[in-house]
């Protein structure tokens, strides 16, 4: 039986479902960051053994988040969703019970798949569910919480450390897996995209090629930039990056359709999207350890001294909403992204052994605001820029682009933070970490000028017509 998107009823479900999902996914990227001292006390590991804790998450995530959306569009979005739901959960608790850091990393990489095939098909089930009228809404609401769940990272996994265990961060999904799985299954409506097709040699391309570039940067680490395995990692995965754009514009159906990228407002919420976080994400992960292993705070107290930052998101989301409906998105992401680097760069100037917290207030505060700023949009204007059927895809896109970012900015700034310091002390601690949120802080800033190519309220597009062979079913 074939009918419009659900009822109001239905649409508050997916809203509820799919954010607490997308909360779960996005919370996994960076809840390990205030874990990893306590991590690396357990389990052991070097620099580069910790950056893969996080990395292989996010490496996976980004590589498959495409691929996740198409098997979603073809076999059918709550089919998948669920899925992806079950192998995240499962693998959750693997990680909890990881005898080791090479057992964590290898769960962290299956949980990544999972969050991959779930994280994208939020968004197609909750715009397949929200009348168009309130889409809007929706997905800023949507935004805020996945924003949150990013930004209070640390302050979860800081609290689960201290008070219970490192294992802990893992064990939180794990109920709430088996609660969303019943509810998902009875309360979600199922849809398909028209003619979605596999792609799979763009899918090989697009992931051997990421997979290549990540593990130079994040073994550029231990090895050094010049050695054989680092020079080998970057040239071929550039390499098969290339012949994934060309494929993208010559297939009939490419996994990411290079033509999407000629509308501005995809181009620029997307580029700029990778940049923020590679910026925010990397400087982050050096934060959160530089107030445990340069200030000497315990997990907790690391993540409560950041909620200036994490907490900003629930109190300037809904003004962030009005403003968006009132100017339009472009002016609040650009506005965003560049509180969000002077934010960054006020944290940086003030970056000593002994800094008092009064000092890091400011830069606190003012990421924190731009980072709401920046999250409650992004999700509209990505949405908006394509035909609905295109929308699974535009979804995996935007995902893909923005894990591709954290997992470049946790490679890169861990980098720099190796080259110029490391964790023999609280002075080479912080010499390490000045540099690398200087870059963060730059590279925020370049997001922000790419923002300015969307085009602004007069100038976009008007909506474009469903497609009449889309198909929403009633949920079983």
């Amino acid at each position: 039986m074939e009918q419009q998107p659900s009822s109001r009823r239905g649409a508050v479900w997916a809203l509820v479902l799919t954010s607490i999902a997308g909360f779960m996914a996005a919370l996994d990227n960076l809840v390990v960051t205030t874990a990893l001292p306590s991590i690396r006390e357990s389990l052991g590991g070097e620099l580069e053994e910790l950056e893969w804790t996080v990395n292989a998450y996010t490496l996976t995530f980004a590589v498959l988040l495409m691929t996740g959306a198409a098997l979603g569009d073809r076999f059918g979005r709550r089919r998948l969703f669920l899925a992806g739901l079950t192998v995240f959960t499962a693998a959750s608790a693997a990680a909890a019970l990881s005898p080791g850091i090479g057992e964590l990393i290898a769960f962290r990489a299956v949980q990544g798949v999972g969050a991959a095939v779930m994280m994208p098909l939020t968004l197609t089930l909750l715009t397949a569910a929200v009348p168009p009228a309130r889409r809007g809404t929706a997905l800023g609401i949507f935004s805020a919480i996945t924003g949150l769940a990013v930004a209070s990272g640390p302050l979860i996994g800081g609290s689960l450390t201290e008070h219970l265990s490192w294992q802990w961060i893992f064990w939180l999904n794990v109920p709430i897996g088996l609660v969303l799985l019943p509810l998902a299954r009875l309360r979600l409506a199922e849809s398909y995209a028209p003619e979605a097709r596999l792609d799979i040699p763009g899918t090989v391309l697009i992931s051997a090629g990421l997979f290549g570039i990540v593990y130079a940067l994040v073994s550029a680490t231990g090895d050094g930039w010049t050695s054989p395995g680092v020079l080998t990692g970057l040239t071929a995965g550039t390499a098969l990056l290339g012949v994934f754009v060309r494929h993208g514009f010559r297939a009939a159906n490419p996994v990411l359709p290079m033509r999407l990228f000629r509308d501005r407002a995809f181009f620029g919420i997307n580029i700029a999207s990778l940049l923020m976080f590679l910026g925010m994400f990397g400087s982050i992960f050096l934060l959160s350890q530089f107030l445990q292993s340069a200030l000497g705070y315990s997990p907790t107290e690391a993540g409560l001294r950041m909620l200036p930052w994490t907490g900003m998101p629930m109190l300037v989301a809904p003004v962030a909403g009005y403003l968006s409906d009132r100017f339009g998105g472009r002016p609040v992401v650009v506005a965003g992204l560049a509180l969000q680097a002077v934010g960054l760069g006020l944290f940086a100037a003030v970056l000593e052994p002994g800094v008092g917290y009064a000092a890091q207030l400011p830069g606190l505060i003012v990421g924190g605001i731009g980072m709401a700023l920046y999250f409650a949009p992004a999700a509209s204007l990505v949405m908006s820029s394509v035909r609905p059927g295109e929308q699974g895809i535009a979804s995996g896109a935007n995902n893909a682009l923005r894990e591709v970012g954290g997992a470049l900015g946790v490679a890169v700034l861990a980098s720099v933070f190796s080259a110029r310091g490391g964790y023999g002390s609280a002075r080479s601690f912080t010499d390490g970490t000045v540099p690398a949120v200087w870059i963060g802080a730059g590279v925020v800033a370049l997001a922000a000028c790419v923002a300015l190519l969307i085009p602004g309220r007069r100038a976009a597009r008007g909506p474009v017509p469903e497609p009449a062979s889309e198909k929403v079913t009633v949920a079983a």
